[in-house]
C-alpha cells in the first residue's frame, strides 16, 4: 500500500527528501499534489533488532551529538523549529564524546573503511516494553529480511565518537542534508561517523548541513553500508552517564543519567543490529 508523506513535522526529512528529488519546495501543497498524481516510488526500509524486540526505521538512526540535539531539545519545543539550532550550539559548548564501537558490512567500494572483523552477534537485551505479549504479537508480523549475518565481510570502527549517524534518504530536516548520496532504494544505509574533531571544525562542518559539505571533512568518515551493528557506551568524561539513540525521531533506548532516562523505552543501551530490505516500502513520489 502506497504511503502519502506530508510535511507537517518538526524536520521533514522524508517529505524534503521526496520533494527536493525534483527540485520542488518542501511545502503541503506540492506533497498532497505528489498523492493525487499517483506516481510511486520503492523505499528501503531498515530492520532494527535487539533479541526478540524490533522496530522498522524508514528515515534515520542517530547515536550521539545528533540523538541529543534531537531528543534533548525537546525540552525547548515551544521554539519550534529554532529549538535545533538552539540547542545544538548548547552541545557544542558542552561537547560529548561516546565510548563504544560499531560494526558494519560495507557496500561495494567501501571494502577499505575500518578493520576486518567478524560478525558481533546480536543483543540478548530486551527493552522494557518487550514483555511476552509483545514479543508474541511481533512474531506474528512480519520479522524483516532473512540474512545469513555470519558469513558477510565485517569491518569494524571503534571509539570514541561525537556522532554516528546512518540515514536512508538525503534530508534528515528540511535544512539538514545529512546524507547526499543517499538514494531511496538502492538496498544500503550512508553511514555518517563524527570523531576527534577540534570544536572550530566542528563549527564549520555544522554550517555545512544545509548543503551536504559536511561529509567533506577529514573529521568525518562517510560510507555505504548493508548491515550495521552498534554497541553504545558511556560518556568519556563521565563514565556514570550514558547517551540516547534515536531513530526516526523516536527515543529507541535511554542510557543511564540521559534526558528522561526513567521513561520507558522500546530497548536498551545496548547492542542493537540493523539490516536493509531493499524497495520494501512504496510511496508516492513527486515527478516533473
Amino acid at each position: 500500500m502506497p504511503l502519502g508523506v506530508v510535511p507537517a513535522g518538526t524536520g521533514n526529512g522524508m517529505a524534503k527528501s521526496l520533494l527536493d528529488s525534483i527540485g520542488d519546495p518542501c511545502d503541503v501543497a506540492y506533497a498532497v499534489l505528489a498523492i493525487i498524481r499517483g506516481h510511486k516510488q520503492p523505499l528501503d526500509v531498515a530492520t532494527i533488532t535487539q533479541g526478540e524486540t524490533r522496530f522498522f526505521s524508514i528515515l534515520m538512526l542517530a547515536w550521539g551529538l545528533v540523538a541529543d540535539i534531537d531528543i534533548e531539545s525537546e525540552k525547548y519545543r515551544w521554539m519550534g523549529s529554532a529549538r535545533l539550532d538552539f540547542y545544538a550550539l548548547c552541545r557544542f559548548f558542552n561537547l560529548r564524546q561516546y565510548i563504544g564501537r560499531v560494526s558494519f558490512v560495507p557496500a561495494p567500494g567501501y571494502e577499505a573503511f575500518g578493520e576486518p572483523s567478524y560478525y558481533p552477534g546480536n543483543s540478548t537485551s530486551q527493552g522494557s516494553n518487550s514483555d511476552a505479549k509483545n514479543v508474541n504479537l511481533q512474531k506474528l508480523c512480519y520479522l524483516g529480511p532473512e540474512i545469513n549475518l555470519e558469513n558477510l565481510n565485517w569491518r569494524v570502527i571503534n571509539g570514541p565518537f561525537i556522532s554516528v549517524w546512518l540515514h536512508n534518504v538525503r534530508w534528515g530536516a528540511e535544512d539538514t542534508m545529512a546524507a547526499p548520496d543517499a538514494k531511496f532504494s538502492d538496498g544500503y544505509l550512508d553511514l555518517i561517523i563524527i570523531k576527534n574533531c577540534p570544536k572550530l571544525p566542528l563549527l564549520s562542518m555544522m554550517s555545512e548541513l544545509n548543503k551536504g559539505g559536511h561529509v567533506k571533512s577529514p573529521y568525518v568518515t562517510y560510507l555505504k553500508v548493508k548491515a550495521f551493528s552498534l554497541q553504545p557506551g558511556p560518556r568519556t568524561k563521565d563514565l556514570e552517564k550514558e547517551g540516547i539513540i534515536d531513530s526516526d525521531g523516536e527515543v529507541l533506548a535511554r542510557g543511564k543519567g540521559t534526558y528522561k532516562c526513567e521513561q520507558k523505552a522500546l530497548m536498551a543501551y545496548d547492542k542493537l543490529q540493523i539490516t536493509v530490505d531493499q524497495g520494501l516500502a512504496t510511496l508516492f513520489t513527486p515527478t516533473t
